[in-house]
């Protein structure tokens, strides 16, 4: 069983930048992967997706501008390079990996085979 393990959250102040990872044993048959944001008192939202198929992303208009996925497969990575960071982009981030391919990645959550744990994000003066 293939896990997703996420790395990288941390506290920073506004402005700031992180970039967390997405580690797992192997992408191999997954064809979506996507970064999920749960806020506190809110439900998990999608933030951004990339898509193994053919490299395109697709990100919420909260984030877009500000984050980047990238993915490494020879490190069976997935990264999210977040700047510009605001006290909203506070929460759990965790990322998702889906088998069904659709020639393109989603931001609902629906679809999405495996998860990880998450890690916290936490932008604050």
């Amino acid at each position: 069983q293939v896990q997703l393990v996420e790395s990288g959250g941390g506290l920073v102040e506004p402005g700031g930048s992180l970039t967390l990872s997405c580690a797992a044993s192997e992408f191999t048959g997954y064809y979506s992967i996507g970064w999920f944001r749960q806020a506190p008192g809110k439900e998990r939202e999608g933030i951004g997706c990339f898509s193994a198929s053919d490299g395109s992303s697709f990100y919420a208009e909260s984030v877009k501008g500000r984050f980047t996925i990238s993915a490494d497969w020879a490190a069976n990575t997935v990264y999210l390079q977040m700047n510009s960071l605001k006290p909203d982009d506070t929460g759990v981030y965790s990322c998702g990996a889906a088998h069904f391919n659709y020639g393109v990645c989603w931001l609902e959550r629906g679809g999405y085979d495996i998860w990880g744990q998450g890690t916290q994000v936490t932008v604050s003066s």
